[in-house]
C-alpha cells in the first residue's frame, strides 16, 4: 500500500509540475509580448487539476480501467489551463505562440469557434504534451489548454452553473435561450474585433504622421541604420 500511495503521489505531482511549466511559459510570452508590442493579449490565466474522485468518475464513464497507465493514456485533461483574451484574433495569436515552443507538442486541437458546439459553446481547445524532468525519470505529461474571449468565458461559466443547477436536465426553452445568448456573445466579439482593427489602423496612421512631422513633410523616412548614424 505504501508503494502504491507513493506512485499515486508522484503521478499527481507530474501534472502539478506540468502546470507550473506551462504557466511559466505563458508568463514569459505575456511579458515579452507586452514589451515588444506594448499590448497584452492575455486578460486572465487560470489553472486547475482534477481531483482523484473526478479522475476516477471520468475513467468509469470512458470505460477505462483504474491503472495509472490507462488513466494517463485515456484522460488527457487532468491538468488544465484556461486563457482569457479580449479579442478573437488574440486566441489564434496565443495558440500560434504556444505551438511554436520547441518542447510543447500539440496532440489535438479542437476549434469550437469556427465550429461551435450544438449548445452554442465556443472556445479553442488544445491538448499539449510537455516534458517534466523528475529526479529519476522524464515524464511526458498532457495538459489541456482552453483559449477563449471574455464573452465566451462569461457565457460558458453561466451555462455550466445552470447545467448543474438543473442536474444536467435543462428545459428546452432555457436551452434555446442559452443558444440565443451564445449567438449574441459571438456577435459582440465580432463587433469588438472590428472596433479593435479600426483603432489599430488609426494608431498606425498616427505613428506614420508623427514620424513624418519629425523629419519634415517633404523628407522620406530614414532607414534604421541612418537613425543610428
Amino acid at each position: 500500500m505504501k508503494a502504491i500511495k507513493a506512485e499515486l503521489i508522484r503521478f499527481m505531482m507530474s501534472y502539478k509540475f506540468a502546470l507550473s511549466e506551462i504557466s511559466t511559459k505563458i508568463d514569459i510570452l505575456k511579458q515579452e509580448f507586452q514589451y515588444i508590442h506594448e499590448y497584452n493579449p492575455f486578460e486572465h490565466v487560470n489553472s486547475r487539476m482534477k481531483t482523484l474522485e473526478s479522475i476516477i468518475n471520468k475513467a468509469k464513464r470512458k470505460g477505462s480501467d483504474f491503472s495509472l497507465k490507462s488513466i494517463k493514456e485515456n484522460i488527457r485533461d487532468i491538468a488544465g489551463v484556461r486563457i482569457i483574451c479580449s479579442f478573437v484574433s488574440d486566441i489564434y495569436v496565443i495558440s500560434e505562440m504556444l505551438e511554436k515552443q520547441k518542447d510543447i507538442h500539440v496532440i489535438e486541437s479542437k476549434d469550437y469557434i469556427q465550429n461551435p458546439k450544438p449548445n452554442g459553446y465556443q472556445s479553442l481547445h488544445l491538448i499539449v504534451q510537455i516534458p517534466v524532468f523528475m529526479s529519476d525519470r522524464e515524464e511526458h505529461v498532457c495538459v489541456e489548454i482552453q483559449i477563449r474571449t471574455i464573452a465566451m468565458d462569461f457565457w460558458a461559466s453561466l451555462e455550466h452553473k445552470i447545467y448543474y443547477k438543473y442536474n444536467k436536465e435543462i428545459p428546452k426553452t432555457m436551452r434555446d435561450e442559452l443558444k440565443e445568448a451564445a449567438i449574441t456573445a459571438a456577435q459582440l466579439d465580432a463587433k469588438m474585433e472590428k472596433i479593435n482593427q479600426e483603432v489599430n489602423k488609426i494608431k498606425e496612421t498616427d505613428t506614420e504622421d508623427e514620424l513624418r512631422d519629425l523629419m519634415g513633410n517633404n523628407e522620406r523616412l530614414p532607414l534604421p541604420y541612418e537613425i543610428m548614424e
